[in-house]
Parts: structure tokens; sequence; C-alpha cells
């Protein structure tokens, strides 16, 4: 049986740290509650650091509220002051985001978004993109295509054998 409450205070937290910029802990309280379509995790950010890096989804809107802590909200072009009490939004097709820890003390936060089954992701530091798709479940865990890297744009027909050879 899935629990219907948790208590952020009493969740075993994941640790997911990549290379010296990106680290946090984590918990996905959305599946701890039995949620599908609702995306939910908690996460903690030591100082200093970043969870994800800046990116821009196309078909999930995510929502951030911060709990405790202090930091940067990269959204596009700007970047804001956050810290504890604050709700950020990041309207799927809007611009790329991310959370930067730049306190002393660790910033914790929910971070809520609606679980599709596609995804684009895009990621303008480093110029990658991310699909993830199937027709059912949730595209992170479920999905039947998920590759990612860099595009080189083609028009629709360009790579097809379209057998233009004179045949008469």
């Amino acid at each position: 049986m899935t629990d219907v409450v948790v208590n952020l205070a009493k969740l075993s937290l994941k640790p997911d740290t990549i290379g010296a910029r990106f680290a946090n802990e984590f918990a996905e309280i959305g599946t701890l509650l039995g949620l599908k379509a609702l995306g939910a995790n908690y996460l903690v950010v030591p100082p200093g650091k970043t969870s994800m890096p800046f990116h821009r989804h196309h078909t999930s809107d995510e929502m951030f509220f911060i709990l405790s802590g202090e930091g940067i909200y990269r959204f596009g072009d700007e970047r804001l002051p956050i810290w504890e009490g604050d709700c950020l939004g990041a309207p799927a097709a809007g611009a790329a985001h991310q959370l930067i820890n730049t306190g002393s003390e660790p910033l914790r936060y929910l971070a809520l978004s609606n679980n599709t089954n596609a995804e684009v992701i895009e990621y303008p530091d480093s110029g990658r993109v991310r699909v993830d798709v199937g027709l059912s479940g949730f595209h992170r865990y479920d999905g039947t295509f998920k590759e990612g890297g860099r595009l080189t744009p083609l028009g629709y027909w360009e790579g097809e054998d379209i057998d233009d050879a004179d045949n008469s």
C-alpha cells in the first residue's frame, strides 16, 4: 500500500552528485504518495551547488516552492534572488530555468510537475536536446524512445531515399 501522508523530515534522501558543480539529495514524494500524473520531489542542495543543468521543458510545467535557504533562480536571461516562502513557475515551452544555491545553508525545496508520456528538453548551455516518449506511463520511466544529443538542422526530406533517378 502506498502512503497518503509523508513527512519531509522523515524521508530517506538519495544522494545525486555529478562532478563538482551539481549536487543534491532528493526523495520522489509523488511516487511515495502513489501519484501518477503529478511529479513531486523534495530536494536539498548544498551551498554553492545546483541540482540540474539550465534546461527548458516543452510539455511539462514545473513549480518550485522554496522551504528554506536562499539562492538564484536563473530564468531565461534573468537571475532572480529567491528565499524561503517563494513559489517559482517554469511554464512548459517557456524560458529555460535553473535553481542555484548561493547561500551558506542548504537550499530545500519542493519541485512539482505534470508527468507526461512525452517530453522534449533543451539544455541551452551545452546545446543538447533530450527526447523521452512512450505511449503509456511516464516518459522518464516508461519511455520507448529515450535519446539525447546535439541536433543538426535538416529539411523534412533531407537524408531520405526519395528515388529521384529517372526511371523512364
